[in-house]
């Protein structure tokens, strides 16, 4: 796979997979496989996942099958809310706090976040720019002044070099994530907390993203999607309780239109003629 161009955390998903089936079923059996993933209690994504790995394994091997049809049924993204995802983030070790960070702010696949060098990142500005993992198109993205504070303290303390990777892998960030998660939802007995996936970071920031600009083209470039058809699912009306804003007032129409370029939405105008605005936090 390897050889055929595939990243390298897809041949690593399909190695993992692949070991499941192991203890499971006789590899070199389809027939088995085929029973063994029929019998599995797991989801019909997941069996689907079991299925796409062995039928690399079957075309490699040269052994003959009909690969099962199990097709997933797409749903909307579950979206926590800023406090959720701030309530395991603060609880993080330090190194895990920066990784959280870093991809609560830039929607970054994991795969894409272990693969960035000091050589993607202003440290200055906190401009990260990264190429996407599934052949889209290249993004630049910036780090909220908080996490670019906790990035320079990272990058001080280990002296990375230029082209040394910055970030764990995806496995060690998704098995960090979950063990932290579950102790958060643990210690403040809120077991709903355990739903939300380290992927689930991405959905966050795609779906504020657009909550904040209303504009779909800009959240498809940030995501570094090639169809707009998997941006458009961030459209779904999401409501936030205890939503808070920075509001604004202006005076004339160039004051008014210097606070719409900054992202403010129109509210009403005052009796003394001042004209509101307000964008969330």
């Amino acid at each position: 796979m390897k050889k055929s161009g595939y990243a390298e955390a897809t041949v690593e998903g399909y190695g993992c997979k692949l070991k499941i089936l192991s203890k499971l079923a006789d590899l070199n059996s389809p027939d088995m496989v085929r029973e063994a993933v029929a019998l599995k209690k797991c989801s019909v994504a997941f069996k689907e996942a079991l299925v796409n790995a062995y039928h690399h394994y079957v075309r490699v091997n040269g052994l003959v099958w009909t690969k099962p049809c199990y097709a997933r049924q797409r749903g909307l993204p579950y979206v926590a809310s800023a406090e959720q995802v701030n309530q395991i983030i603060s609880r993080a070790s330090r190194r895990y706090a920066l990784v959280f960070s870093v991809l609560r702010d830039t929607g970054l696949r994991p795969v894409e976040l272990s693969s960035l060098t000091l050589k993607n990142v202003d440290l200055l500005k906190g401009v990260v720019t990264v190429k996407s993992a599934k052949a889209g198109n290249p993004r630049a993205l910036v780090l909220k002044p908080s996490t670019l504070a906790m990035l320079n303290e990272y990058v001080s303390r280990h002296g990375f070099s230029l082209d040394e990777q910055l970030f764990p892998s995806p496995s060690a960030t998704r098995h960090a994530w979950e063990r932290n998660r579950n102790d958060v939802a643990r210690k403040l007995h809120q077991p709903e907390l355990c739903r939300i996936r380290l992927y689930d970071l991405r959905h966050f920031f795609a779906t504020m993203l657009y909550h904040r600009t209303k504009d779909i083209l800009y959240v498809k470039e940030q995501l570094g999607h090639k169809r707009i058809e998997n941006t458009l699912v961030y459209t779904h009306l999401v409501t936030w309780a205890n939503e808070e804003y920075v509001c604004k007032a202006a005076k004339n129409a160039g004051e008014a239109a210097g606070l719409i370029e900054q992202g403010f939405n129109y509210v009403a105008t005052a009796p003394e003629g001042y004209m509101l605005f307000k964008k969330p936090k």
